[in-house]
């Protein structure tokens, strides 16, 4: 099989028990998560959302390549070992998962889309689930790609702005997970209110819940809550 990106964005939230520990033994499970995590991925980023959102703390997003029919299964198998070892400490509110493939309306890889495994990381994730109305798979091909032709043309138009487009109809309740990286919340902003006003909206069915996420080094955004 060719070779797929499986990215996977763990959602959590602290415990109360967590919270009734010490100082330094909240500071010792902090060491020995970040150890184990180091050992446990590929690739992985530590986003602080509390209190952008109030329900979850913690986003853990992993990626790994797929190149195996195999690996999504060895991957979940070592996700389950690691968040199991601290499920009386992080409670788990959404785990959603997708993984690459060519896009359907766009040729060859744009220049903004995330790469998952680059050092460099931008200040802001937002990251939502999404789903098209079944109308939207009855139209024809030609008239779909019309109104992606939009949808790219609007997303050009910001270039700042990055995006990484999984794909995980039939594997969980949306169709997509959609995910940008950017610099600036009020450009971003921006462009979903362009993005909104074009034709495709329409088609929308889902895109919500949005979680706008804030990076830091896995230490320090664990340190936001020792």
């Amino acid at each position: 099989m060719s070779e797929r990106l499986l990215s996977h964005f763990h959602f959590c939230q602290f415990t109360e028990h967590y919270w009734n520990l010490s100082v330094a033994e909240r500071q010792n499970i902090k060491k020995k998560f970040l150890a184990d995590l180091n050992r446990a991925a590929e690739k992985f980023e530590l986003y602080q959302v509390f209190p952008l959102r109030a329900e979850v703390d913690l986003i853990l997003w992993s990626t790994i390549r797929v190149t195996e029919e195999k690996d999504v299964a060895r991957y979940f198998e070592k996700s389950a070992a690691l968040i199991n070892t601290y499920r009386l400490f992080l409670h788990t509110k959404e785990s959603w998962w997708g993984m690459t493939r060519p896009s359907d309306y766009a040729r060859g890889k744009s220049a903004q889309e995330i790469d998952p495994f680059e050092d460099q990381r931008n200040t802001y994730l937002i990251v939502y689930p999404f789903s098209k109305t079944a109308s939207w798979y009855k139209m024809g091909r030609d008239a779909r790609q019309g109104m992606m032709n939009e949808h790219i043309r609007i997303g050009h138009q910001y270039p700042e702005i990055k995006q990484l487009l999984l794909y995980s109809t039939g594997l969980q309740d949306q169709e997509f997970i959609v995910t940008y990286e950017s610099e600036d919340l009020a450009q971003f902003s921006q462009l979903v209110t362009d993005l909104r006003s074009s034709e495709a909206r329409l088609f929308t069915e889902r895109d919500t819940p949005i979680f706008t996420a804030i990076h830091h080094s896995p230490e320090d955004t664990l340190n936001l809550f020792v």
